[in-house]
């Protein structure tokens, strides 16, 4: 069976959307005319980062006890190494029973780890998503060619 695909234009790699998209998710699409992308991937990987640091608490993020979770939860970039350094300095010196007060605890503090990781999964993909990605190729353009065609 014959592949469709022999006409398609190279993909050029470019080296600064991708840092910009793990600097900060969103704008890697953005700076390669893909807006209405990037400004969709921004909403939702800064909600998802936000109600991960509201359910959780600052401590939903933390290298030294869940390196593993923060494997995971690094790909959001600046934003998650903040937090985590917020927890470093702020909560994590604390003796137990002041800490106790302001962590989440149990399965609050656990969703708000999980949030915060599916964030930094999901902008891994949007990572290989801008590699692969046509400049200036955004929805907006894909939709209004289409009602032209079918106008014509």
């Amino acid at each position: 069976m014959k592949s469709n695909h022999t006409n398609q234009e190279p993909v050029s790699f470019n080296g600064a959307a991708i840092v910009l998209a793990w600097l900060f998710p969103g704008v890697g699409h953005i700076s390669i005319g893909q807006k209405r992308r990037g400004l969709l991937i921004m909403s939702g990987m800064l909600f998802l980062v936000l109600c991960g640091v509201l359910v959780g608490g600052i401590d939903a993020v933390d290298h030294k006890n869940d390196g593993l979770w923060f494997i995971a939860q690094v790909w959001c970039g600046p934003i998650v190494i903040a937090v985590d350094l917020l927890n470093q300095a702020l909560i994590a010196p604390l003796p137990v029973d002041e800490k106790a007060t302001l962590v989440g605890l149990s399965h609050v503090n656990e969703m708000g780890t999980l949030f915060i990781a599916m964030a930094g999964l999901m902008n891994f993909v949007i990572i290989l998503d801008v590699i692969q990605a046509k400049k200036g190729d955004d929805f907006e353009l894909r939709s209004g060619s289409k009602e032209r065609r079918a106008q014509q």
